[in-house]
């Protein structure tokens, strides 16, 4: 139980009042005097919520606190100019406090209050009961309010008004509720007073008093601040203002912590709890690059959630943090730095603080959205940010909301994004041992139009490097399946966002994707040491109904990106728009120049979307690439029309030489070639079934394609192309040469090789429907048979040398003229071929 104070304590007391109130002594008297307004008399005092700051021991023991305070009051009242008495008088209570900055904390003293008062005095900030969405739903319920309020503003500044309790008797005009008065003097001052930077820069002097910033119309924090006060005294609204530090101009990270605080805003009363706003973050933005301040009206620094307002404004005072559990200084540089925008974007960090690779040098960010998002990265070294300090690196006093640079990979090798729906994942695999900042920019996915505004920053720090291999750049910049792929009629990829090693043989990896609906595709493979031209030869596509497919050849060693492009099918003229990218990591590969596909391929490649509406089915091979280990297939497949006429065709790049090796390239070897490729082609026709049979010359890769027409249709149309690949290391053997006679449904079942030896008697069996006679012209002609099965067969003799060629020739029933179908070559010297 306290004393009251004897007279002599009571004097000592006054003494050192006066000596704190003389000026020459207070340089910091702003800052280091809170005075915070009571109600006015005329605002039903009786049934206040606010509980008055009375201070009593227990048994109804009036304290010395209690005493001074009262001794005090008076005294301050007898000095006063009249004005000031007259305020006082309209006053129901006036508490002033003196404090140390950063030592000074509210006293703990039990408070006492009236029944449905809160538990909460305004002299002692307490974490707050509600949220700001319990107090008001959205900003929109002010707009009238708003709109006034500016229109307000301008009219005065027209008529040179610049008294603070004037203009908050004008804005505050119409308003219902402390909040709506709050609110009025919170937009009056985001728009009508700039951020004084040349003061803050030392340029000239700094405006800090109210009505120097209202005549003026610029100030720094701590002009935005004390006008804020000034208003709020006026409208009878508790406020305090409250100083601290900021992640603003010149913050460095981890640069410690200064003796005196950078910067001020206010705490407000109201609803029964503490509320927190920075007029001066709310009015616009600083860019340091060209030294201005750039107006930009931010919503969110009205009375701001607490768990937010931390991430950038540390009170000197842990109570002014509003927080249940404070966070200590340590713990507030180690936090990401965050805009507004972060917020309104409902974006949320797995890790909010500093971020330190591991052992293997590197580390992972992780952030989630409540929809879609775009989002962009440049990860810098720490020092490039405090050398420029451009408005990037951190939120300025007046805040932050810089757009970012154009969309692109910054440091490839450095990072790696992949997005989804619900969020990113970014791989940072620093270059150097050090700090870097890792700035994230982000917009809606569905505001294509919309730039991508700063959201945060992070602390990367790298103790360790990793020895990573060159990444190509990635002008798409997020890794994976890109986000709106879904609407853009793609359903999931057998590769995800990680990095897909290649494990196939010679090289090769296989991307599916499957669809939701037919889509056209086209692919992009990329290699920081292959030329763009060779790398079209890296890729074949197959394109289906509902399945997409990218073969692939790496001819090289390290990472390759697969970019994917997709438009609908039915859309001929449509853009082609990215729908991923797809990190490619090939540690061994056999494959060589002579393992790439033919130039120029087609999206045509196997059967699909092309093959169906054609009306081909039941393809033998349904991959576009086939391996001959013999040299040799035969590729069938079922057709719907039969007026439908395919027809097959085969090629080969003519390859040049390769002098290092000593060996000749295909295209010599097939210049050496007595026949040409299409001889090593047959084509069977029935019905309903048709089948290509293929004998290629040498190894190597070759082209088949195929094509077709209906009646009366001239020209054929592409079809679909297959890769051939064969290793086998023995010259196949050409078809016989075949005629225009040699139609639908003519099958050659012997001899199958186009090429005969002279002087030997060969079986002849082939089917021919609709041939009256069938026979084999050589030294003579020889009749062939039909047997039961409907085949004509026989034996000829390849003649004693002097015949060049064997041909076989058939007549219709419509006529006695016989029509050549086949022909084969005569082999005279055994060395020939």
């Amino acid at each position: 139980m306290e004393e009251a104070p004897t007279n002599g304590e009571l004097r000592l007391l006054a003494e050192d009042l006066e000596h704190k109130r003389e000026p020459s002594k207070m340089p910091n008297q702003r800052k280091n005097i809170r005075v915070v307004a009571k109600p006015r008399a005329n605002q039903s005092c009786g049934d206040e919520t606010r509980p008055r700051p009375v201070l009593q021991g227990l048994d109804g023991v009036v304290s010395k606190r209690v005493v001074f305070e009262q001794w005090a009051e008076a005294l301050g009242t007898e000095e006063r100019p009249s004005t000031k008495r007259q305020l006082s008088a309209e006053s129901v209570a006036k508490c002033v406090s003196v404090s140390k900055r950063r030592d000074a904390v509210p006293h703990a003293d039990t408070h006492a209050s009236k029944a449905n008062a809160p538990a909460a005095q305004p002299g002692k900030p307490l974490p707050p009961q509600k949220t700001r969405k319990q107090l008001f739903k959205s900003t929109d319920v002010f707009q009238r309010l708003d709109t006034h309020t500016i229109s307000a503003g301008k009219e005065l500044r027209e008529q040179c008004v610049f008294s603070a309790s004037a203009i908050a008797q004008r804005v505050t005009q119409g308003a219902q509720t402390e909040l709506e008065k709050l609110r009025a003097i919170w937009v009056w001052l985001c728009h009508n007073i700039v951020y004084d930077l040349e003061g803050y820069l030392g340029e000239s002097p700094k405006l800090c008093s109210p009505d120097e910033v209202i005549k003026e119309g610029r100030g720094v924090c701590s002009g935005y601040s004390s006008v804020c006060l000034e208003m709020c005294r006026e409208a009878g609204i508790e406020c305090q203002e409250v100083s601290g530090y900021s992640k603003g101009i010149g913050y460095q990270t981890a640069g410690g912590r200064g003796d005196e605080s950078d910067h001020m805003w206010n705490g407000v009363w109201l609803g029964g709890q503490w509320w927190l706003l920075d007029a001066c973050w709310g009015a616009g933005r600083v860019d340091m690059r060209t030294k201005t301040f750039i107006k930009n009206y931010d919503d969110f620094y009205f009375l701001t959630e607490p768990s937010e307002f931390i991430d950038t404004h540390f009170p000197d005072q842990s109570e002014w943090q509003l927080l249940a559990t404070p966070i200590s200084w340590e713990e507030f540089e180690k936090r990401a730095v965050t805009s507004s925008a972060f917020y309104s974007l409902g974006l949320k960090l797995k890790q909010h603080h500093r971020v330190t690779t591991d052992d293997d040098g590197q580390a992972k960010v992780c952030m989630s959205f409540p929809r879609a998002m775009s989002v962009t990265y440049e990860l810098l070294p720490h020092h490039a940010r405090a050398d420029t300090h451009t408005p990037q690196q951190m939120p300025s006093d007046a805040t932050l909301q810089e757009r970012a640079p154009e969309q692109r990979d910054s440091c490839s090798s450095s990072a790696r994004l992949s997005l989804t729906s619900l969020g990113m994942t970014l791989q940072l695999s620093p270059p150097v041992v050090g700090s870097y900042d890792l700035q994230l920019f982000a917009r809606p996915l569905s505001e294509e139009e919309a730039p991508h505004c700063w959201v945060c920053t992070l602390e990367v720090v790298c103790p360790v490097v990793a020895e990573i291999e060159e990444v190509p750049a990635n002008p798409f910049l997020s890794w994976g399946l890109c986000v709106g792929a879904r609407e853009l009629g793609v359903e999931r990829c057998s590769a995800g966002s990680d990095v897909a090693e290649v494990t196939g043989e010679g090289g090769e990896y296989v991307l599916t994707v499957q669809t939701s609906r037919p889509l056209m595709m086209l692919c992009e493979l990329a290699h920081t040491s292959l030329d763009p031209a060779m790398a079209k030869r890296c890729l074949a596509m197959q394109i289906g109904s509902a399945q997409l497919a990218c073969h692939v050849v790496c001819p090289l060693r390290g990472f390759y990106r697969l970019s994917v492009f997709v438009r609908d099918y039915s859309n001929g003229d449509g853009n082609l728009q990215n729908a991923g990218n797809f990190l490619l990591h090939c540690r061994n590969t056999n494959a060589g120049p002579q393992s790439l596909f033919p130039p120029n391929l087609s999206p045509w490649c196997g059967p699909g979307t092309r093959t169906e509406q054609a009306g081909l089915s039941q393809f033998s091979h349904t991959g576009p690439v086939v391996s001959l280990p013999q040299g040799r297939c035969n590729i069938s497949f079922h057709k719907d029309c039969p007026d439908l006429q395919v027809h097959a065709g085969l090629s080969a790049e003519l390859q040049q030489e390769d002098p290092s090796s000593g060996s000749q390239g295909l295209s010599t070897e097939l210049r050496e070639e007595a026949f040409p490729l299409s001889r090593h082609l047959l084509l069977a026709q029935m019905d309903g079934k048709v089948t290509v049979s293929v004998c290629v010359p040498r190894r190597g890769v070759y082209r088949l394609s195929l094509y077709g027409r209906r009646p009366p249709q001239q020209d054929y149309s592409p079809l679909c192309e297959y890769v051939l690949r064969s290793a086998c290391e023995e010259r196949g053997e050409p078809f016989p040469c075949v005629y225009s006679a040699w139609s639908r449904g003519c099958v050659l079942l012997e001899p199958r090789g186009g090429v005969l030896v002279a002087g030997q008697q060969v079986t002849f069996r082939v089917r021919v429907p609709g041939a009256r006679s069938v026979c084999v012209i050589a030294d003579k002609h020889t009749e062939l048979r039909m047997n039961k099965s409907r085949v004509w067969e026989g034996q000829a003799h390849t003649g004693h040398g002097s015949l060049t060629d064997i041909k076989l020739a058939a007549a219709t029933t419509d006529t006695d003229n016989m029509a050549i179908l086949l022909t084969w070559d005569i082999r005279n010297l055994p060395n020939e071929l």
